[in-house]
């Protein structure tokens, strides 16, 4: 895995998920260093002059009408971290630990924090050392950014708190100390540089987005060959269609389905069987095609955000001021992530619509359930009801988070994003959205084996196959979920994406 070099503009949603998932090394850029450093130097300045600069030198939130001495700046900042871990809940997951650590990296390598290097130094040290801090999931309003779970972040900096390294759970200095990285005191400004901003938020929602974009071509090939199963017209896909209502996401859609079906035996055309099919048969486009350019549009803001400076207050060193702003307030996300479990949402609503005209026999002329032995068998009757359970959960958790605030801070924070509770929920639709389409991939397999599979179009034959490598066809009762996990995981580890595309060319 190569090294990624860190200089504040250039981190890209790839780099996100090499350092998040693949372990990527990451080392500093030299500018970036000449900028940190410049930062820095102004604000021990100010320290030194006893200038009165809002989390420098006075208080936090609603107490930043206190001024603080410089003799207590050290204790200001260690303070402000033990006090703000307050998070609950699950450990946020290994991944996402690692992203939220090189976005905050990312943002204090811009020379607008007034951080040490040596204190970046560190947290670039856990990184590519693997010392991962026990980060709580809840906790976070989004504004002031995402001040308790970033909090237990530096608290294993300090010494203190939990980490995971090599796999297992221990103190924070216990892993700081087996990994051979020296704590730290935190001296002025630096407390809040590291806990005030949007990196978990933007660490959970980016790597969930990054999967929407390929769980979209899984839900075109999932469709197709739903389509191939149930004699779908493939007319509705014409170009013609859709170059007279040309959102981009529709007409990629309609392409894809036209590529993976070409050659196939088992479409129609309008009038052979039927005139027309229902919904989500002929409006794939329209619908897949319009989660496609929403998830499109949510990757545009993560881009913004990766490179955006979100803590406060600001150190502008060229011209020796300080301004406290509001670019740790997580509403540009908070809105994207609501967006995207939306967009993920209708992704499942339409499978599952499509698992139901597979199983039922009135719409489908095949067996009911997809058994030839119904009654004795259940056969696939049981699994629509799990992807209906998991789309009327998909519904409540779609419900978008940013559309509440609570004022906190004795009302100095009157209005809150509520973003890292949008970036989980999309998360979570995002599983369940696999686990939808999943079924789907089971069923249509499974329906198509009642007609040829040789008869399947380019991309859905390579499709077929690929299922069929690790599923075998249903022929009496066995416990499903394992099979309905098993095709899970050929969606989330790419086996089916990856051999459609290596027989096909790239989906759009």
């Amino acid at each position: 895995m190569h090294t990624i070099y860190i200089d504040g503009n250039s981190l890209t949603l790839k780099d996100l998920v090499d350092v998040a998932r693949h372990n990527a090394k990451v080392q500093l850029s030299e500018e970036a260093i000449s900028k940190i450093k410049k930062s820095r130097a102004l604000v021990d300045e100010f320290v030194e002059n006893e200038e009165v600069v809002y989390g420098i030198t006075t208080g936090f939130g609603k107490f930043s009408d206190v001024t603080i001495s410089k003799e207590d700046t050290e204790t200001l900042q260690t303070n402000l971290i033990r006090s703000h871990a307050c998070g609950v809940g699950k450990p946020l997951a290994e991944e996402d630990v690692r992203g939220t650590m090189l976005l905050r990296i990312n943002t204090l390598v811009k020379g607008y924090s007034g951080i040490r290097l040596e204190t970046i130094n560190v947290l670039m040290e856990m990184l590519n050392k693997g010392v991962h801090p026990v980060i709580p999931e809840k906790g976070s309003l989004g504004a002031s950014g995402d001040l308790a779970p970033l909090a237990h972040m530096v608290l294993v900096m300090l010494g203190e708190g939990e980490a995971y390294y090599q796999g297992i759970r221990m103190s924070g200095k216990e892993a700081m100390e087996k990994a051979g990285i020296p704590t730290i005191q935190l001296t002025s400004k630096e407390g809040l540089a590291l806990i005030n901003g949007t990196p978990v938020m933007t660490a959970i929602g980016g790597l969930a987005a990054y999967d929407a974009l390929n769980l979209t071509k899984i839900a075109d090939i999932s469709a197709a060959l739903t389509i191939e199963a149930l004699n779908g017209i493939i007319d509705a896909y014409d170009e013609r269609v859709h170059t007279i209502r040309p959102h981009k996401g529709q007409i990629d859609c309609a392409k894809n389905l036209l590529n993976l079906t070409k050659s196939s035996q088992l479409t129609s055309k309008q009038g052979e069987i039927r005139v027309q099919d229902a919904y989500t048969l002929r409006c794939i486009p329209q619908i897949h095609g319009a989660s496609r350019d929403a998830i499109n549009y949510v990757i545009e803001k993560i881009n913004i955000e990766l490179n955006s400076v979100t803590d406060n207050p600001l150190i502008f060193a060229d011209d020796k001021k300080v301004i406290s702003g509001g670019n740790f307030h997580g509403q540009p996300m908070a809105l994207a992530f609501d967006f995207l479990g939306i967009a993920l949402s209708e992704l499942a609503n339409s499978s599952e619509r499509r698992i139901e005209r597979l199983v039922n026999p009135q719409l489908s002329g095949l067996p009911g359930f997809l058994t030839e032995k119904g009654g004795l068998n259940s056969g696939f009757m049981i699994p629509q009801y799990t992807a209906a359970a998991l789309v009327s959960e998909n519904k409540v958790l779609a419900h978008p988070a940013s559309v509440d605030s609570i004022p906190s801070s004795a009302n100095q924070e009157d209005h809150v994003s509520m973003g890292t509770i949008a970036a989980r929920k999309a998360k979570e639709i995002l599983y369940n959205t696999t686990r939808v389409l999943a079924i789907e991939l089971y069923a249509a397999a499974q329906a198509i084996d009642f007609d040829e599979p040789k008869k399947l179009g380019e991309g859905t034959k390579i499709a077929y196959e690929a299922i069929r490598e690790k599923v075998d066809r249903l022929y009496d009762d066995r416990i499903m979920n394992v099979d309905i996990n098993t095709c899970a995981i050929l969606i989330e580890d790419n086996t089916i994406l990856n051999a459609v595309e290596k027989g096909l060319g790239k989906l759009l």
